[in-house]
């Protein structure tokens, strides 16, 4: 594992502030790892209300990995591999296979099927 990769359930424990997500984020920032949330999941996650300042505060210490041409074609291709319509399960699993990271998710059976399906697996933990 090289790095870490936040799927929406990582978010939402984050905005809901739940502790052991929140310490888990303070001790990554710490031994300088900034995880990587793919923005399909940002857009999945975000409403733009004021009620998301636990949210805002998260993405901060995060890099927002851009879904440009290459990783879209990437994306769309290990969807259809695993036969899935979820294109932003299928981005956070190719960002993280292509990373060596650890997601951190509440969605294991599905990020696992669509990892795979191209013979490889992931490492997932809970928020």
């Amino acid at each position: 594992m090289s790095g870490v990769t936040y799927d929406s359930g990582a978010l939402i424990a984050a905005e809901r502030g739940v502790r052991q997500m929140w310490a888990r984020h303070r001790a990554l920032l710490l031994r300088r790892i900034v995880p990587v949330v793919p923005a399909p999941v940002v857009a999945q996650c975000w409403w733009g209300t004021p009620r998301q300042a636990q949210l805002a505060r998260l993405l901060a210490g995060c890099e927002v990995e851009s879904l440009d041409d290459v990783r879209a074609k990437a994306t769309g291709i290990l969807a259809g591999r695993a036969r899935t319509k979820d294109v932003v399960d299928a981005c956070v699993v190719e960002g993280a296979l292509r990373r060596d990271d650890l997601i951190v998710s509440s969605d294991q059976g599905d990020l696992d099927s669509i990892a795979a399906a191209v013979s490889r697996r992931i490492e997932i933990d809970h928020p």
